[in-house]
């Protein structure tokens, strides 16, 4: 698998580091606001590290265990409710991204792995 060719990592960078901005324009607690950052920090780390070593499957599992804690995270930590709607949906949004791409970049490592040619096609 050749480095910095796959756009879906690209879109986990992209939406990881709107995680960590997101507080700063929408309406947040100081529980909610950490743990977008940090989850966002984490999404947007393991997002490189795919884009330089796409063939590392532990990042891809990371990925979608980060998407996961997205979209748990509002109800986990009580950030769901009318005054932070706005970071909710952010966070589920961001989660499902997160998740699509940990599995679609899992399926592909597994597939190059056991020889089924989708490396050559990156």
């Amino acid at each position: 698998m050749r480095k910095w060719t796959h756009p879906q990592d690209f879109a986990a960078l992209i939406v990881g580091v709107y995680a960590v901005l997101s507080p700063i324009w929408t309406s947040t607690t100081t529980k909610a606001t950490w743990t977008m950052v940090v989850l966002g920090v984490i999404t947007a780390a393991l997002a490189l590290v795919d884009l330089v070593r796409p063939d590392m499957m532990s990042t891809e599992g990371a990925m979608v265990v980060l998407g996961a804690a997205f979209i748990v995270a509002p109800w986990v930590m009580g950030f769901s409710g009318s005054s932070t709607r706005a970071l909710a949906w952010t966070s589920w949004i961001v989660g499902v991204v997160t998740l699509a791409v940990g599995a679609r970049d899992l399926q592909m490592t597994r597939s190059a792995h056991r020889g089924g040619g989708v490396a050559a096609a990156h």
